[in-house]
């Protein structure tokens, strides 16, 4: 069995800038080449789910497994924010400053940011989106990109959990100070409390993983999701997963899924 390629984050990470870094031999246009012959039909996913009911984790198991490039809308933020103000683009500088004033970045600099990078989500290896799109607006855009392009997804993976559960699962998170690694008091706690195992940095609880703040964070999530939820659905492309027990068992209850799904459409 060919391994799966596993398609580089570069020009992801880092929008149109990556084209002149010195690591843009690994562009997703570049790895269009190296897709095999006989992947007529790649993972083009989208992840949708709560804060806190592991859509990360599974995000990093089906890259892993499908071979599909894993692009983290988070992750750009993220990266981009360590960057030099000269090497941000307009759109990500003006995210940015939407993020800094506790302002909800309006959709049409999400997708604008998106569209930099669109090449990543036209490359023949597949995708896995994480991230976006999180409104109506957001998704009729990539809807329409994909059509210009003659391509379709795959499905659209909405993993599920109960209010009371993800306000458990979030609140007894810690997080290094350090090396930013992710420990659950209750389950998955460090060798020696609030320490953390890797690093022995000290452990803390984020301001927004305490149960007030998790409420605000669940509200806005439904408020913004919920059309979208049932955007996909009227598509037909919906694939809703119960995310409880362990990643691996939500892993398998996943494949599971997409591989019927993938066998009804065939």
């Amino acid at each position: 069995m060919t391994a799966p390629v596993k398609n580089d984050r570069v020009p992801w990470l880092q929008g149109p800038s990556a084209a002149s870094s010195p690591d843009s031999s690994a562009d997703c246009s570049v790895q269009r080449s190296a897709v095999p012959a006989d992947r007529k039909n790649p993972w083009r996913l989208i992840l949708l789910g709560a804060p806190g009911v592991g859509k990360g984790t599974q995000a990093e198991l089906l890259t892993e497994r499908l071979g599909a490039c894993h692009l983290s809308t988070g992750d750009v933020f993220r990266a981009a924010s360590n960057r030099r103000d000269c090497d941000q683009s307009p759109a990500i500088k003006a995210a940015l400053e939407y993020m800094r004033r506790g302002e909800l970045v309006p959709d049409s600099t999400v997708w604008e940011m998106v569209r930099e990078r669109s090449e990543c989500i036209l490359c023949t290896g597949g995708f896995i989106l994480d991230g976006f799109p999180r409104t109506l607006g957001q998704a009729e855009s990539l809807k329409e990109l994909m059509e210009d392009e003659k391509l379709s997804l795959s499905a659209v993976v909405n993993y599920e959990l109960p209010v009371d559960e993800i306000v458990q699962r979030l609140s007894g998170r810690r997080t290094c100070e350090k090396c930013k690694s992710v420990f659950n008091v209750k389950e998955r706690p460090p060798k020696v409390e609030a320490v953390c195992d890797h690093c022995g940095g000290r452990l803390f609880q984020r301001e927004d993983d305490r149960p007030d703040a998790i409420a605000v964070r669940l509200e806005a999530y439904e408020r913004s999701t919920a059309p979208l939820i049932h955007f996909y659905k009227n598509l037909g492309l919906l694939l809703p997963i119960v995310a409880k027990g362990s990643p691996d068992e939500i892993f398998a209850r996943t494949m599971n899924k997409l591989s019927d799904d993938k066998s009804k459409a065939s």
